[in-house]
């Protein structure tokens, strides 16, 4: 037997994981399955917006070569030009990089700056990109307590308990995914001081920072730490729900000096993979010049804000339930009372909801949260269905809470 690498045991992704694998199997077989496994706007009728499919047709001759290793000019141009609207100081184009989604850019910048044996700090519970990149990187996730008493804001003194001489940086997923909360500048300004006391890295994922569906406003991370090396993330697949064209962005600021060896490693990295698609390079200054397709997702009356109040109100009240209500992106991170609704294991609840009701939802144990009492919800389908879809949820809960 060829047996895998010592790097992957620890290595999981449960959006995609066993209980997909059995909604797959279930499809086969006739049944209907809502899958709100994964946030992918696509297959739920978002489509694609007018400014995007117009950059596309009318520049894809120029797609056709490789880019430059950092990405097109054009696009690191806009890229630029929207970050520095957000306040983040002292960058140029060549501290932007363009890649195939934050996914492929998480991987690159960790791998450059990890080494085994080393620790980040990360929030639980946390979107397993960035605990599995860690652990592919040799390094070893060390999680903070998001607190679910406090709107799902990080915990501060957690933080600053997770610090050991082995801790190189903090990640800050803002708006959170699984949570959907929003930070507030007091927050963000805490952990910067915290990263500031200790000399350590920063990295923000900021992928949904144009979904703030109670208005925002969004703070960058960056914006408020000049003075310390940053890495933003950020991409098009949320906002302007194009998950397949891969469209991510690196930003790498604070002091020249601090920074210039990572983005040296990156660089590299990036040559190695010659570059990012260029298809949706093409798409990116369309996109950041369009903001009035996506604010009209997240107004009354728009697709995400109307989706977001039905499932609300089709939990509120229902039994062994309790739920913080998102202020951005899609995602809800719903509380099961595991007393009344016999719960030891949120995977296997999770199971049960699928073969009852044929809805894919992700447990908390698969954002690394260790307590078998979270799962998430994933806010995407047409309010109508939306409206089916978490009736047959609560009735269930509901039902199993009687039993």
């Amino acid at each position: 037997m060829i047996r895998q690498a010592d790097r992957m045991a620890e290595v999981h992704s449960d959006i995609r994981g066993p209980l997909y694998e059995e909604a797959l199997r279930m499809q086969r077989e006739g049944v209907k399955v809502t899958k709100l496994n994964t946030g992918n706007p696509g297959i739920f009728g978002f489509e694609m917006p007018d400014s995007i499919r117009k950059a596309l047709t009318e520049g894809m001759e120029r797609a056709v070569p490789y880019s430059d290793l950092r990405g097109m000019p054009e696009a690191r141009e806009a890229i630029l030009s929207y970050e520095r609207g957000k306040g983040i100081e002292g960058i140029g184009a060549d501290d932007v990089y363009l890649g195939n989604g934050v996914s492929e850019l998480t991987g690159m910048a960790l791998s450059a700056i990890l080494n085994p044996g080393d620790e980040l700090l990360m929030p639980t519970p946390c979107y397993t990109l960035w605990s599995n990149s860690a652990r592919l990187a040799g390094a070893r996730p060390v999680y903070y307590r998001l607190d679910e008493q406090s709107l799902w804001y990080p915990d501060l003194q957690d933080i600053r308990r997770g610090i050991t001489p082995r801790t190189r940086g903090i990640v800050i997923i803002n708006p959170n995914n699984p949570t959907g909360a929003l930070y507030p500048r007091e927050v963000l300004e805490g952990i910067v001081e915290i990263a500031r006391e200790h000399g350590l890295l920063l990295f923000s994922d900021e992928i949904y920072d144009r979904l703030l569906i109670e208005g925002g406003p969004h703070w960058s991370t960056a914006a408020l730490a000049p003075d310390l090396p940053v890495i933003t993330m950020n991409g098009l697949s949320k906002s302007h729900h194009i998950c397949g064209l891969r469209s991510g962005w690196m930003v790498f600021s604070g002091p020249r000096g601090e920074v210039r060896e990572m983005e040296d490693a990156v660089t590299r990295l990036a040559a190695m993979r010659l570059c990012a698609n260029t298809m949706m390079q093409l798409a990116i200054p369309a996109a950041l010049a369009d903001s009035e397709s996506t604010r009209a997702l997240i107004v009354p009356g728009g697709r995400l804000y109307e989706q977001r109040r039905i499932t609300l109100e089709a939990l509120c009240g229902v039994p062994g339930i309790s739920v913080v209500p998102n202020s951005a992106a899609f995602y809800l991170f719903p509380k099961l009372d595991t007393a009344l609704l016999r719960v030891n294991d949120d995977r296997e609840f999770c199971r049960d909801v699928l073969h009852a009701t044929h809805i894919l939802m992700i447990p908390g144990s698969g954002f690394e949260w260790d307590e078998p009492d979270h799962l998430r919800i994933v806010m995407l389908p047409p309010p109508d269905e939306m409206k089916d879809v978490m009736g047959r949820f609560a009735e269930y809960v509901r039902q199993r809470a009687k039993q």
